[in-house]
């Protein structure tokens, strides 16, 4: 993850039977240079929606406040939470109108349940049960192939995104500096872990 491009940005989601968990590792860089080591690649767009990034900083930065404000506005205009399919569907148009270089992952809980979303730059969307993206992402697949099953809870998810993330952050030079973990249900909505909370989940590991 770079200010021009992030292409060494390591990040995961994973479906879950209650929900939904994304992680990504923190560093940020230019070329060979660590330029940051607390970068945010995961972010809130609604109460039961989060996203995590990898691309170009500023198109990014630039995406996640038009699918924001586009969810506020459906609540606003419609009484109601959009769908993740529906998120989905509106960010992968506004990624054809306007190419940015961005990946993202898109995923929440609705009332059709847990939901996750692959976007690539030129707004192709893909369902799977779970992605990861960035340079880590072939040895957070390894990880995730071996583990993951589809009748996971989210507390064995975050075991498991962490985990994932951790052998990236051994592997690949560009992801390292910490693990940020998010996850997305349907009692408490979106919540960011404590950077102590995934520090104890890792000693644990």
């Amino acid at each position: 993850m770079n200010n021009n491009q992030l292409e060494g940005t390591t990040t995961v989601g994973i479906t879950c039977k209650d929900g939904v968990v994304f992680a990504t590792e923190r560093r940020a860089t230019m070329g060979n240079l660590i330029a940051h080591k607390v970068a945010k690649k995961i972010f809130k767009i609604d109460d039961h929606i989060g996203a995590t990034i990898a691309g170009s900083v500023a198109h990014a930065q630039t995406l996640m406040k038009y699918i924001t404000a586009e969810a506020n506005l459906y609540s606003l205009r419609n009484g109601e939470e959009i769908g993740i399919e529906s998120i989905a569907t509106l960010t992968s148009n506004i990624l054809r109108s306007s190419p940015l270089y961005v990946q993202t992952l898109l995923g929440g809980v609705d009332n059709k349940g847990p939901g996750l979303y692959s976007l690539d730059p030129a707004g192709g969307v893909i369902k799977d049960m779970m992605i990861s993206t960035g340079s880590g992402s072939p040895v957070c697949y390894g990880v995730l192939e071996d583990r993951y099953n589809e009748d996971i809870y989210v507390d064995e998810g975050i075991d498991l995104a962490i985990r994932a993330i951790k052998s990236a952050m051994e592997r690949d030079a560009f992801s390292g500096n910490g693990i940020r973990v998010a996850t997305i249900t349907k009692d408490e909505g979106f919540k960011v872990l404590s950077e102590e909370e995934v520090e104890k989940k890792i000693m644990e590991l």
